[in-house]
């Protein structure tokens, strides 16, 4: 399944895009709000993971390329997140984008058209996004996406320890029937 926005195409993984993935997973500013860099190793299982997603649920984070260039730029998509929390089980939008393709409004435009995905064609009645409560940028993507943020939904990621600094977590929900009004639909 590939997903066409105004400026990029989210697609199905390619071989080619493991040297480029790993890349970014060795980035410390992309990295910055993650606990450490990836090896390269790591980088192969994350990518084994993600395509074993697709397998398992029909849905997942695609790879992202710019629409006049078919290199591989990060991934945007959806993921079933069943960790302990009381939010789970859930699905939520993600990315990560490679630091040269950051404060071009691909991650707002590639999560909304993953949105759009979610509520339209896998029929899902919510899809939520978290992040460290240190990582700004990544809120300030969900709000412009329409997501709401409730501070009593917050939470202390379960993967990692409480003491450790990216620890906290906010999250952020978007409701079917709330992005249905801010599309102008019913």
């Amino acid at each position: 399944m590939t997903v066409k926005t105004k400026r990029l195409i989210l697609r199905p993984w390619q071989e080619n895009d493991l040297e480029a993935f790993a890349g970014l997973n060795a980035d410390p500013k992309v990295m910055e709000y993650f606990p450490a860099v990836k090896t390269f190793e790591e980088s192969v299982k994350e990518q084994e993971a993600i395509l074993e997603h697709f397998k398992k649920h029909g849905y997942g984070w695609w790879a992202v390329s710019e629409k006049n260039n078919a290199n591989f730029i990060g991934f945007i998509g959806l993921r079933y997140i069943d960790f302990p929390a009381s939010f789970t089980p859930s699905v939520e939008v993600a990315w990560r984008l490679a630091y040269a393709y950051w404060g071009k409004g691909y991650a707002t435009e590639g999560a909304n058209a993953s949105l759009e995905y979610g509520f339209k064609v896998l029929k899902l009645p919510e899809i939520i996004s978290f992040t460290s409560i240190l990582n700004i940028r990544s809120q300030a993507v969900m709000k412009r996406i329409g997501m709401h943020h409730d501070s009593q939904d917050d939470f202390d990621h379960p993967k990692l320890s409480k003491e450790h600094k990216l620890s906290r977590h906010v999250l952020y929900r978007l409701k079917l029937s709330q992005w249905q009004q801010l599309k102008g639909e019913r």
